[in-house]
């Protein structure tokens, strides 16, 4: 079809606003702090909030308008969960959602350079670049709007940090008039800047020249060894060292800071405060998914998700930020409170399940009672984040949020403080800060 007229036609106007997503979402080689909850799923598909941790990036990508195709990269085996997940949101959210396998782990640029093809189709205007271990109120159409304004290769999100806590993350120095990154480095080892990068991104197709330049630089160099000694092979590109420190300053990176809710996902205990704040929003974007309190239903206080195929007995008492997933059975008057119980697990009567993952499956007995301990950000600190956090400390074990791995069987009248247990474990006595392989 032709266009005769000076004007563009409506279908040029459509081929010019088309977007795409790439989320990225790692592999089983990471995710180790994430054990042992990561044997069982992984890691971008854990429940956070009652949902798979990467559904809420794609429910955001999808409200953007002229979105055309959300794709996924990582070095994840094509599994049965993963397949049965892809299904599922390209139904829902009637967007193409296609999962790209690295043939090896290519870092956090390498896997966009390698499936250029596939992100270039069809030529959109730009493309999003999530990593999956990231949990936000994902601001995408105003950096959209931002990059309309004024375009450039690469725009960053970013937020800010405190002075202690931004050395555990890329920091950015911008010019705070035209937000042009001048200068970038990732885990500084003193102080650069309070202004640290979220992981989200907004690329032109011309941000891919970069990575190509790294990738032929690399290929002239043989194998290159980087700062943990490890070799890394031609194809593995990593965005923030390779691309974002060489380029800052030269009129290509600009940053769009966002003052909403982020966090990484690290952890279990990430994972169960990023829970709380995702539960915080749905109170604006899915007010549907909370649970309400209504007569001969259990007390809920704060927010709380149940899924529809659970059954909770009415005198149990829930929340603030609880999480319940499908088939969970609640006995009469349990207390929940700030914690996920995931798919299949039973809690008996009177039991009492505090700052703790309970795994898939898993049995807690009648008046047992299972604790963690938070290792939440400082509360008196608005840019305080979580902690980069550390199970050991002088050879002992840190105070925690506890885990309990799948199928685990508690007895009646037992408590589990601060402990680890590795899936499949019948415990027979208490346990307090240890990990029970």
């Amino acid at each position: 079809m032709q266009c005769w007229s000076h004007k563009p036609c409506i279908r040029e106007v459509a081929i010019a606003a088309m977007l795409k997503a790439v989320i990225l979402i790692g592999g089983p080689q990471k995710g180790t702090r994430f054990r042992p909850l990561s044997f069982e799923v992984p890691k971008p598909l854990f429940p956070v909030a009652g949902v798979p941790m990467i559904q809420h990036h794609i429910e955001a990508c999808a409200q953007v308008p002229g979105m055309q195709e959300i794709l996924l990269i990582g070095f994840y085996q094509p599994d049965e969960p993963l397949t049965r997940f892809l299904e599922a949101a390209q139904q829902e959210f009637n967007l193409p959602v296609r999962y790209l396998q690295e043939f090896a782990p290519l870092g956090t640029g390498g896997g966009l350079y390698h499936f250029r093809d596939q992100i270039l189709a069809g030529g959109p205007e730009a493309f999003f670049v999530l990593n999956a271990d990231v949990c936000s109120d994902f601001p995408l159409s105003a950096m959209l709007a931002a990059h309309r304004h004024q375009p450039h290769p690469f725009l960053l999100l970013g937020t800010t940090a405190n002075r202690t806590q931004s050395l555990n993350y890329g920091c950015i120095v911008e010019n705070p008039q035209t937000h042009e990154v001048l200068h970038y480095v990732e885990k500084p080892s003193t102080f650069v800047s309070d202004i640290i990068n979220c992981g989200i991104y907004l690329f032109s197709p011309e941000a891919l020249k970069p990575l190509r330049d790294v990738f032929q630089r690399n290929q002239q160099n043989g194998q290159l060894e980087d700062s943990s000694g490890l070799w890394r092979g031609a194809g593995t590109i990593r965005l923030e060292q390779d691309v974002f420190a060489a380029l800052a300053g030269q009129g290509q990176i600009y940053v769009h800071l966002n003052d909403g809710i982020w966090s990484q996902i690290k952890s279990a205990g990430s994972a169960l405060y990023a829970s709380r704040l995702y539960l915080g929003q749905y109170q604006l974007t899915h007010p549907e998914r909370l649970a309400k309190h209504s007569p001969g239903g259990p007390r809920i206080r704060g927010n709380v998700y149940i899924h529809p195929t659970a059954k909770v007995a009415p005198s149990a008492v829930l929340g603030p930020n609880v999480s319940i997933g499908e088939g969970v059975t609640v006995g009469e008057g349990v207390r929940l409170r700030e914690s996920i119980v995931l798919h299949g697990a039973t809690l008996q009567e009177h039991t009492c399940v505090l700052h703790s993952i309970v795994g898939w499956g898993s049995m807690v007995g009648r008046w047992s009672r299972v604790e963690g301990t938070p290792n939440d950000p400082n509360p008196n600190d608005p840019r305080a984040h979580m902690d980069s956090e550390s199970l050991f400390k002088d050879g002992k074990l840190l105070p925690a949020i506890t885990i309990l791995g799948c199928r685990v069987r508690i007895p009646a009248e037992v408590l589990i403080l601060n402990s680890i247990v590795l899936p499949h474990k019948e415990l027979s006595r208490s346990f307090t800060n240890q990990i029970i392989l």
